[in-house]
């Protein structure tokens, strides 16, 4: 029989996902939109701002500015009425202004479907284009939040040095097929069962059954 406490790390994988799979069978999107642009831009509101109150703002922006042009019509200071709820709002609603224009006069009205286009949009960073690419697009990608760096720590997944750090390690232990579902599998654990303020990576049926020997809180490295 496996001992748990020197379980390898493909042996944890098999468990995580194993979990993961029996608690969210299904992955919904947790941001509201209709299309790849309101998707694009309900993500670029979320950076340090909830799902929650984004998906409470966006439908007031989308029924002023549904799709570029109409939104590269509308001023930054009309943006950043609308969307001053969600933190930030001086820098995304430039952002937001400046890369509706992009699309229409670049890309013809349509968000470009590579990471090379999307992250030389303003506002639009790595993980924003792989939230983008795996969710609007279905291209295997591998967007890392803070929950998923704090957990593929508590999980010995990856040792936390850096995001892109912990991206590679996860694309490298999970097979590309499973990348775009797991993302959003371990966003939703890391919200509901294994909080920052709570399990601590001793608590959690992951965290337990990965490190059944583990008797202190785990200690993270940040972002």
């Amino acid at each position: 029989m496996l001992h748990l406490a020197k379980m390898k790390k493909s042996d944890r994988a098999k468990v995580i996902k194993k979990v993961l799979d029996k608690f969210y069978p299904e992955t919904p999107i947790p941001l509201n939109h209709e299309d790849v642009f309101t998707l694009l831009i309900a993500v670029l509101l979320s950076a340090q701002c909830t799902d929650e109150r984004v998906n409470k703002i966006t439908p007031k922006l989308f029924s002023v500015a549904p799709d570029p042009l109409s939104m590269s019509k509308l001023t930054t200071d009309k943006i950043y009425k609308i969307i001053k709820p969600c933190g930030l709002g001086p820098q995304k609603s430039k952002a937001i202004n400046e890369l509706s224009n992009i699309l229409i006069n670049k890309f013809n009205g349509e968000v470009p479907n590579s990471f090379k286009d999307l992250e030389k949009l303003p506002g639009v960073g790595h993980k924003t284009a792989s939230v983008v690419m795996s969710q609007g697009f279905g291209i295997p990608a591998f967007a890392v939040d803070t929950h998923i760096h704090r957990l593929a720590q508590r999980w010995g997944l990856t040792n936390g040095k850096n995001v892109k750090q912990t991206e590679n390690d996860l694309k490298n232990i999970f097979s590309e097929d499973l990348w775009n579902k797991l993302h959003l599998q371990i966003i939703f654990w890391g919200r509901e069962y294994c909080t920052a303020r709570s399990c601590y990576g001793l608590d959690c049926e992951i965290c337990k059954t990965c490190y059944p020997k583990r008797t202190k809180p785990f200690v993270h490295k940040k972002p």
